[in-house]
């Protein structure tokens, strides 16, 4: 779990330095088997939130954690699943229309990273 915890911080470090917005994590390990945290950010165009999952592979990378998949590019909605942290990144109306927060709302806030 202290590994899931230090990679949810990198993740959340990469996105604030491409100034990612409204960066979120979730703890999903109590009602969740798929990961322990899910990192929910989102950028005001298609430019950053390619910026913003470009950065965040990088000092993934970095960090020595490979990227296991992703689904999308750019654009709406980036999901990059890294096994314990699986990383959400969204334009602002799809982080408005998907509301994950809400879907997940039996996850806990994490505000001490």
């Amino acid at each position: 779990m202290e590994q899931a915890r230090n990679m949810a911080r990198i993740v959340c470090h990469a996105l604030e330095e491409k100034k990612g917005e409204a960066v979120t994590v979730l703890d999903i390990s109590k009602v969740s088997i798929m990961a322990d945290y899910f990192v929910i950010a989102n950028g005001n165009n298609d430019s950053q939130v390619r910026a913003l999952v470009e950065n965040v592979d990088e000092k993934m990378q970095e960090a020595g954690f490979t990227l296991k998949q992703q689904e999308g590019k750019g654009g709406a909605w980036v999901l990059m699943d890294y096994g314990d942290v699986i990383v959400h990144i969204f334009d602002k109306e799809n982080r408005l229309f998907y509301n994950l927060e809400r879907i997940w709302s039996d996850g806990v806030v994490v505000e001490d990273l």
